[in-house]
């Protein structure tokens, strides 16, 4: 491959305007794992007329790569316009993209409609077995899945290895973690780099209570991750990288006294926000609100990044201090916001908007800029628990994954997060209300009364059933989709004590938060 790519670089360095190179150029770039340089090539290609379905669809799977998300979803925005394909290899390249983008109901369709034709596509049936199993459709993975592995002369080592992990996610979710830890060992990783089997190994090892093996297992997965992730993003590995590494912004006393006084949407007229350190029980609220027939949820949606990118491709300095918004800029962002929303949910007449995006705690200055009435709710969760429980998860941004490389560099990024959080909540003073995961354990219908009262809605009673209407959703973005369908349970408290013994090391580092935020780090009684 490396001759091709220099034939190629020969031949895009002699013909610069050759559209076609390029975008053939582009496709290997990205099979050598190089996506920056196969995102500039594709959209080279593009610019220079090369604006055809497979073009876009393979620069939107190198943007995907290269952690351009908004990118791949403009390039593929007019996706049903290209249907029918009437090229099977091309439409299952576009399923794979738009699973990428996690447009996955889009991608379940798409799969259905090519194996409703060729039935014997087994990378079709592994795709669509997945996103059943997203679907907490488990029988119909199941189904999907099982023949891949009985087709042993037309399936290759690679899919019934997929095949393999894939029922053994099953069984763990059957809570048949010895199954599935006698699956995963017989199959092994998929190639050296599959950092996936070892999340999944950790999985199985901590429900079996193999707590020593669950941590080798995740130490494994976090150096193969970062090492494959900085294919996309180096600088977020980089030695002087922050912990969590985010493109956000602050404000200072000085700058919000300078802020002018502006007409603004009520808090009845405002979205309600969610927001917590991942894995504090955010998805959760989401979930109980989304149940109430007053309140609209969304899957999480990074809309005040997308704003901010506005504002920075307009002029930087704007993030700098907020306070040189006038009326018009914020009115026409406010209009920007919704337009977002729209893509994503079709809003009910007087029904609020729910934005349950975790890390939007980092962007409380913008939040407040545009909607200062807002009602927001803060998941809080046990520090340990919330990091043990995001060290034994793969995220999809690579900024998370990076932080959640060691338990030491968590600790610091979450401490980091919540102390930003404490000095702009002091200075905005916005309405907010604090959610304790285990309080709500406890006793749910009090902490939805707390809820209702909150927001003002005259019955909280439709937010206790929850785990029904989240079971009636095509799909739960969030990767505690199968935890969400299910009751209240209190299998996630206090969890991080088994791992007392790693934890050790990092309460020095976590102690100012268990501190602030009333929790403690000594065993339960």
């Amino acid at each position: 491959m490396q001759d091709a790519r220099a034939a190629y670089s020969k031949a895009v360095a002699l013909d610069p305007a050759n559209a076609q190179a390029k975008s053939q150029f582009g496709q290997l770039l990205i099979e050598l794992r190089e996506p920056l340089a196969a995102r500039e090539m594709l959209l080279d290609a593009l610019v220079l007329g090369h604006d055809i379905p497979e073009t876009r669809i393979h620069a939107a799977r190198a943007c995907c790569l290269s952690q351009d998300l908004e990118g791949a979803r403009e390039l593929l925005a007019p996706w049903r316009s290209w249907t029918p394909l009437d090229d099977d290899g091309l439409q299952l390249s576009l399923a794979q993209v738009l699973t990428l983008r996690n447009d996955v109901l889009d991608a379940a369709e798409l799969l259905e409609d090519l194996l409703s034709r060729q039935p014997e596509n087994l990378e079709a049936r592994l795709l669509l077995a997945t996103q059943y199993e997203r679907f907490n459709r488990l029988a119909d993975a199941e189904a999907m899945a099982e023949p891949v592995l009985r087709a042993m002369a037309e399936s290759t080592e690679a899919q019934r290895n997929e095949a393999t992990h894939l029922l053994a996610a099953l069984a763990l979710r059957k809570r048949d973690a010895a199954a599935a830890k006698q699956m995963l060992e017989r199959c092994g990783p998929q190639g050296e780099d599959d950092y996936a089997h070892y999340f999944q190994l950790a999985a199985v090892h901590d429900k079996l209570g193999e707590t020593d093996a669950a941590m080798y297992a995740l130490h494994v997965a976090h150096r193969l991750e970062a090492k494959e992730r900085q294919f996309d993003s180096p600088e977020y590995f980089a030695p002087d990288a922050k912990a969590l590494p985010l493109q956000t912004l602050g404000v200072s006393a000085e700058q919000y006294a300078r802020w002018p006084r502006l007409i603004a949407p009520e808090g009845r007229d405002s979205p309600v926000f969610v927001v917590g350190f991942p894995r504090s029980g955010t998805t959760l609220l989401e979930q109980m609100l989304d149940a109430h027939p007053d309140l609209q949820s969304m899957d999480e949606n990074p809309f005040f990044n997308r704003l901010a990118d506005i504002l920075r491709k307009h002029d930087s300095r704007i993030l700098e201090d907020l306070g040189v918004l006038r009326q018009f800029d914020c009115d026409e962002l406010r209009k920007r916001y919704y337009a977002m929303v729209d893509e994503r949910v079709s809003r009910q007449p007087g029904v609020r908007v729910v934005d349950k995006n975790p890390l939007n705690m980092h962007w409380l200055p913008m939040i407040h800029r545009l909607f200062p009435e807002a009602k927001i709710i803060l998941a809080l969760r046990h520090p340990c628990d919330v990091v043990l429980s995001c060290y034994m998860q793969s995220f999809r941004s690579s900024s998370l994954a990076a932080a959640c490389s060691t338990l030491e560099r968590l600790a610091h990024a979450y401490v980091e997060t919540m102390a930003k959080w404490i000095d702009e909540a002091a200075l905005l003073q916005p309405s907010v209300m604090i959610s304790r995961y285990e309080d709500l354990v406890a006793d749910v219908a009090l902490q939805t009364g707390r809820i209702g009262r909150f927001l003002d809605l005259a019955d909280a009673s439709p937010m206790l059933h929850f785990d029904s209407h989240a079971r009636g959703k095509a799909y739960i973005a969030t990767p505690s989709y199968s935890q969400v369908i299910e009751p209240v349970n209190r299998r996630g408290m206090a969890r991080w004590h088994k791992y007392r013994s790693h934890f050790e090391p990092v309460l020095p580092i976590l102690e100012p938060m268990l501190r602030h935020w009333g929790y403690s780090a000594d065993a339960p009684a």
